[in-house]
């Protein structure tokens, strides 16, 4: 038996340091390692099945190439010099016939490591094809901070510990941050800590607060202005702060003056004593934080409600009080590492969010995809499973699994998982980080994606020097220095090291200071958080959506079996609309339609449904085929959570 240390690099702010058992080169299982005071022992229901997912019969574990049009033929089992003489040769065609414009990279956060995710996008950078804004996930609640702030980067976690008050805003952190939410605990535990979580769902979080408040979906922002107004009329901002630390703070007390009680209440559906005993536990119990989720920032709406809740802690004196990913805090040369800066190409950058009317209409003629499955999590389903049907356009997919975006392809490469590779993971959260051991061979003939690109570096006869860098020599130079407690070559052997991170007292902005009243926004956008309007089409419902624990985006369904096809809907809209637990019914707009089963529950306040994500129902209609492609207009983010909904008894 072997133990091999390694860390998580899936799609989470947690990142978890683990150790795997191995025996006979075969994972037995996975388990939490103690080398990282925030992950601290324990994995989640993902890292615990990561063998099962390994060895899953869902694997692709060998070159498939599609020998005809995509709707009347199969993938076949090629080999690799077949496969990669049919891409590169597809790939230099388009380049020479159509132009990069006409190449589309579709990456995403499918492995966060540094050599997978960054360091492999040094090929597309240098041809100059067309990428996404990556704004899919979290692109929006960054923009929105960088209005005030500068950069994003806030508390790091470990600080929970010191707090004697934090709210959860937006934020499921039982099950999206465990760590983080069990340094909440702890700290409740041991210091008295008040949890106070702001969401209109009864969510997991929800059932240990101190303190729930449920706003109505989209009127975060009338709640901050609220909480605002409390600090302001009873005295509570500290003024040496905001004199020295801040701009704008003038134009921001005029606004709040604007929210009356009354107002806030009309609006965000609560009670004036619900935000009084938050903003006064707030200002009575020193020092807190908020944080802020990723979800927050996920509706039309809410890049402003992140602007808005992000400034209420610098009322009580606090420099950057605020959590909502720390990425943007380390010192890491990611431009160099990616080969962006290395090359005066810039490719076309276009909206991932509005991708679909881009793909349906056939703008691409070569689409190579990693790290993600647009074929259910991209907004506008109906429209991108058109666009990546298209005989004229060539899709490449390169996966660990057999994906729904598989269906769709020309040629599907096989990746190793995490496990399976040597690599560099740093965290969005905690600063922690050490070497990502391989933990067994790659199964069958999968290749990683350094070897993918260097064998299309080759087969294109592409010369230049940085294309032939080896990844440890380039993140040695994009890490140098990254490092508080150590060096790059002390990586390598194996320490953990501590990141270095950005002072919370020092802000991007172009006064040096935090700007209450944004001096960086353009014409769309207002200097001062903007409440926007909440609308309701007739009887439509809006429809939230968030993740299971068990699932991250649609990984693991192989393990863990489909998504559930459920939908939570209030007992008062069940009673009118004579829908009984159990029953199943259609939810539709003009976009599409989804069918699941209803479970009645309080959980959902009326007017609002949940069902989880990414989910595909019975019939292979994506959930996603009903949620707008309509980007924020900050940062360009999705709607996820403003979509409306009209419901029906499905028909038999």
């Amino acid at each position: 038996m072997v133990l091999v240390r390694s860390i998580c690099a899936r799609d989470c702010p947690d990142s978890c340091f683990i150790e795997a058992v191995v025996e006979n080169d075969r994972i037995v299982s996975v388990k939490g390692s103690r080398d990282n005071p925030v992950t601290d022992g324990f994995v989640c229901p993902r890292g615990s099945a990561d063998p099962k997912r390994v060895y899953s019969k869902e694997r692709v574990l060998y070159p498939r190439l599609r020998q005809g049009p995509k709707r009347d033929s199969t993938l076949e089992k090629v080999s690799w010099d077949r496969i990669l003489d049919d891409v590169a040769g597809k790939l230099e065609e388009t380049l020479k016939k159509d132009g990069p414009d006409k190449v589309l990279f579709l990456d995403y956060a499918g492995n966060t490591a540094l050599f997978t995710s960054q360091y492999s996008l040094r090929l597309w950078n240098f041809l100059g094809v067309t990428r996404t804004d990556h704004s899919l996930c979290s692109r929006s609640g960054h923009e929105a901070l960088r209005l005030h702030y500068g950069l994003s980067y806030g508390m790091e976690p470990e600080e929970l510990l010191q707090k004697q008050i934090i709210a959860f805003w937006g934020f499921n952190a039982k099950v999206s941050s465990p760590h983080l939410w069990a340094l909440a605990l702890r700290a409740r535990r041991e210091k008295g800590t008040m949890l106070v979580v702001v969401d209109p769902r009864r969510s997991e979080t929800v059932e240990f607060a101190d303190l729930w408040l449920r706003p109505r979906p989209g009127s975060d922002v009338a709640l901050a202005y609220g909480v605002a107004k409390f600090l302001v009329d009873e005295n509570y901002v500290d003024g040496d702060f905001v004199q020295k630390w801040t701009k704008g703070f003038e134009a921001f007390r005029d606004e709040v003056a604007n929210w009356t009680p009354e107002r806030v209440e009309k609006l965000t559906g609560l009670q004036w004593d619900q935000v009084k005993t938050f903003a006064e536990s707030m200002a009575k119990r020193r020092p807190g934080v908020i944080m802020i989720g990723i979800g927050l920032q996920k509706s039309l709406f809410c890049a402003e409600a992140v602007r808005a809740v992000s400034l209420l802690p610098v009322l009580l004196g606090y420099h950057r009080g605020f959590y909502y990913s720390n990425s943007k805090g380390r010192f890491i040369d990611f431009g160099y590492l990616t080969g962006e800066n290395l090359t005066a190409k810039k490719g076309r950058i276009v909206s991932q969010v509005a991708l679909a009317e881009r793909l349906e209409a056939g703008e691409f003629r070569f689409i190579y995809i990693v790290g993600m499955n647009p074929a259910v999590t991209l907004p506008g389903q109906n429209a991108v499973r058109k666009g990546l049907s298209r005989n004229d356009v060539y899709v490449v997919v390169h996966d660990t699994h057999l994906t729904e975006t598989c269906r769709f392809a020309d040629a599907v490469l096989p990746a190793p998982t995490y496990l399976e590779k040597e690599d560099i993971v740093v965290a969005d959260s905690h600063p922690y980080t050490r070497l990502c051991s391989r933990v067994v061979n790659p199964l069958g003939e999968s290749r990683d994606e350094i070897w993918v690109m260097m064998q299309l570096i080759n087969k294109l006869k592409l010369s230049e020097k940085w294309l032939h860098e080896s990844p440890i020599d380039a993140t040695k130079k994009a890490m140098e220095y990254s490092f508080e407690d150590g060096t790059y070559q002390d990586l390598l052997k194996g320490a953990v090291l501590r990141l270095k991170h950005r002072k919370k007292e020092e802000y991007q902005t172009p006064s040096g200071k935090i700007e209450f009243f944004s001096s960086v926004v353009g014409e769309e956008v207002d200097p001062l958080p903007v409440q926007l309007p909440i609308s309701r089409i007739g009887d439509a419902f809006i429809l939230l959506n968030s993740a299971l624990p068990q699932y991250t985006h649609s990984q693991f369904r192989d393990v863990y079996g489909p998504i559930p096809l459920i939908v939570w809907m209030h007992p008062a809209d069940a009673e009118c609309r004579s829908i009984k637990e159990g029953m199943e019914v259609t939810l539709f707009n003009a976009s599409g339609e989804l069918d699941l089963v209803v479970v009645v529950t309080d959980r959902v306040p009326q007017g609002v449904l949940w069902s989880p994500r990414p989910l595909e129902d019975n019939s292979g209609k994506p959930q996603n085929a009903l949620v707008s492609t309509s980007p924020q207009r900050i940062g360009g983010g999705p709607s996820f959570n403003s979509t409306q909904v009209r419901v029906r008894m499905k028909a038999n």
